[in-house]
This record gives structure tokens, sequence and C-alpha cells, in this order.
């Protein structure tokens, strides 16, 4: 497992990303379309830079499979390749945040139920739903903390 600081986030490793960051939502968030994805995706690359922590953690070659960026104490982002799910990442990343900078809070897409019931195993209880994301899509968001 590897923490990058922003000085460390060269083009080579945000293009990795991008790629883990795809192939994630392709395989879990099945209610967005390709041209939503493609458009989402155009802003992946200056979240990727911007987080504050973001850890990762490599195949044996040293390629992502998974990572997760951390700003104050919230979760914003955790990704996995789909091939790489089901093998304990999730809980080891954010075991691995708990020991460096404790996440409290995070939001899901409540349309995304598997990552939902992963949060929930991990101590996450929703505390609040939006009917509209972010951006002020119709996709509803869960807002989750734990004690």
């Amino acid at each position: 497992m590897k923490v990058i600081q922003r000085e460390e986030r060269t083009p080579n490793l945000i293009e990795q990303l991008v790629s883990v960051w795809e192939e994630s939502v392709k395989a879990t968030h099945l209610f967005l379309s390709e041209e939503e994805i493609e458009n989402i995706k155009t802003y992946v690359p200056d979240a990727l830079k911007q987080i504050p922590h973001l850890v990762i953690e490599t195949d044996e070659q040293g390629l992502p499979i998974a990572f997760m960026g951390i700003d104050n104490h919230k979760l914003e982002m955790l990704f996995i390749l789909p091939q790489q799910r089901g093998k304990g990442l999730g809980r080891k990343l954010i075991e691995y945040a708990d020991e460096i900078d404790e996440i409290h809070e995070l939001t899901v897409n409540e349309q995304n139920p598997a990552a939902r019931g992963f949060y929930e195993h991990m101590g996450f209880k929703v505390y609040k739903r939006t009917s509209l994301d972010e951006q002020g899509n119709p996709y509803p968001i869960l807002y989750m903390k734990r004690n």
C-alpha cells in the first residue's frame, strides 16, 4: 500500500488511476450511461491531483488495482478493479485509512447497493439522503457516518 503525495502524482499514474476508476464505475454504477461516465471521467484527473490523501494498492508488477482518496476525515473516493473485488481490498484500504487519517464520513450513490452494504459492514450508517447528486443529477446520494 502506498500513500502518494501530490508531487508524486505523475501523468502516467493519473492515467492508470483513471483507468481503474473507469473500470470500477462501469462495473458498479449501472445506472450511469456511457455518455455520463465519459463526462464524469473528464473531472477525475483533477480530483486525483487535488485529493490530500491518496492511497493506492498495486499488483505484483506495481500497477494500481485499487485506490482511495481522503480529505479531512471524509472518504471522497474508493475504487477497485472489478476482477479484484471480493478479495478484501476495500476492507484493507479502510483499515489502513483508519491508521493514518480516520474516516468519519462518506457519501455513496443509493443506486450502488453493494457499496452501501460494504460501508454498513464497515460500521457506517446513513444519516441523510438527497434525491440529487452534487451536480444536480437525479442520482440519490446517501450520507454515511460512523462513530
